[in-house]
């Protein structure tokens, strides 16, 4: 602890290791890719869901 480089040093050491991103790719984790397309597919779902029941009952 006392004689660690600062956090942001070592950030920046870690990222300079890593590969430049391809173009057009933004998600460099695939789980993060898997998880966030997932989410986005369930609200829509939902949505969809509730508006459907909204109209049959409302209708």
């Amino acid at each position: 602890m006392f004689h660690r480089k600062p956090l942001e040093d070592r950030i920046a050491e870690r990222q300079a290791e890593l590969r430049p991103l391809k173009e057009g790719k933004h998600f460099e984790h695939g789980p993060a890719k898997f998880i966030f397309i997932s989410l986005i597919v369930i609200v829509v779902l939902t949505h969809v869901v509730g508006l459907a029941i909204a109209m049959h009952f409302y209708s």
